[in-house]
């Protein structure tokens, strides 16, 4: 089967990571700041150099790979994760040209991410012509939720312009949901409340393995107070600020300009807890006062609790955070230690506890090269 490449590209940086056929990490790098002051790094080497684009990006890295050890030639596929795959991919799936116009269809509902996502598979496709690539995509988890959690109550015309209720961060939920039993050792819990908390933030309502509900809609906009996004907002608060700063002005002060950011100055969750100014006390309580309040709405699309599992990068090392979460989900059964929570340990609830509550780490590459491979053997059988 060969190696397994996985490139996910962001607006203005791509990242790379290969994996052997057991799905053990090689090597990893990324290109970061695309069209500006770009440097690249592949493994223990650091270097700046100018990146005009991401094909250039793309040519950078693989030559790094190279040199490392990983020619083209060695990967046996490539993969990618997709941030947008609308109503209609909603499974991984090999990249055709079929799903390249089905990809680009999208682009109106995530400009940034996808036409990024598209231009690093076009650059392979130019590079390696041979090299069989796949797609992952973030929102495909959510496409379980029923229709009456997906449809916004707005007029047929516009919802089938494709303004409905998405959600995202689905390669790091699907990958929880993998490795969630084998770090605990026991079945997945039936009504499991997954937290991604992170500069992007959300939450996901698991019921028996699949996605019921998630905090993010149409865009990665709604839901929690996140790094430099605003989160749920009144839609008539959204349109007087679009009147103050025009649509673009309303937008670029939505998802840059709010969130933690708005309120402290800061958008780094380690870099509020360190200040521990009265704004920053704020943004923190902030944050966890809206996690508590979206994870009763989880609870609810669930009918009850039985896990709790925190990923991400606060979601892992933040336990301050996870803690006043935690207290505030006394109420649906929850009780932790505190002694494993702050010591980061991955299983946080007392014995006997009736809630499960853990912490997982986010794989989300790993869970792109496992589905591609999962792929590729069922065409080869």
């Amino acid at each position: 089967m060969g190696l397994c490449l996985v490139i996910n590209a962001g607006s203005s940086s791509l990242k790379l990571a290969v994996f052997d056929a057991a799905l053990q990490l090689c090597i990893k790098g990324r290109v970061t700041e695309i069209g500006g002051a770009s440097c690249l790094e592949m493994g223990d080497i650091t270097v700046d150099m100018p990146v005009p684009d991401h094909a250039s990006a793309l040519v950078a890295a693989l030559q790094a790979l190279a040199l490392a050890g990983y020619p083209i030639e060695a990967f046996g596929a490539a993969a990618h994760r997709v941030v947008h795959g609308g109503a209609s991919l909603v499974v991984p799936c090999r990249i055709t040209p079929g799903v390249i116009a089905a990809i680009e269809a999208c682009v109106p509902l995530a400009p940034l991410h996808n036409l990024a996502n598209l231009n690093a598979i076009k650059a392979l496709v130019q590079i390696a012509p041979t090299l069989p690539q796949y797609a992952s995509f973030d929102t495909a988890f959510h496409a379980t939720n029923p229709e009456v959690a997906q449809r916004y109550a707005i007029p047929a015309a516009d919802t089938a312009l494709g303004i409905r209720r998405y959600g995202f961060h689905g390669l790091s939920y699907a990958s929880l949901v993998q490795v969630l039993p084998k770090l605990s050792g026991t079945a997945l819990p039936r009504r499991l409340l997954a937290m991604h908390l992170g500069n992007g933030a959300s939450l996901c309502a698991i019921l028996g393995g699949v996605s019921v509900a998630t905090t993010m809609g149409y865009s990665p906009l709604d839901g929690l107070t996140m790094g430099t996004r605003a989160g749920s907002m009144d839609g008539n608060a959204v349109l007087r600020l679009a009147e103050l700063h025009g649509v673009a002005g309303a937008a670029r002060i939505l998802n840059f300009e709010s969130g933690l950011l708005a309120l402290a100055g800061a958008s780094d969750m380690r870099a509020l807890a360190a200040e521990n100014t009265p704004d920053a006390r704020f943004a923190v309580d902030h944050f966890c006062y809206w996690a508590v309040r979206h994870a009763g709405s989880m609870i609810a699309a669930m009918g009850g609790l039985d896990g709790i599992a925190f990923t991400g990068g606060i979601g892992e090392n933040a336990p301050p955070v996870r803690a006043r979460i935690l207290d505030g989900l006394v109420w649906a059964g929850v009780a932790y230690t505190e002694t494993a929570n702050q010591n980061g340990t991955a299983c946080l609830h007392e014995t006997g506890s009736g809630v499960a509550i853990w912490t997982v780490p986010t794989q989300e590459e790993r869970q792109i090269a496992s589905e591609a491979m999962a792929l590729m053997a069922r065409i080869s059988e």
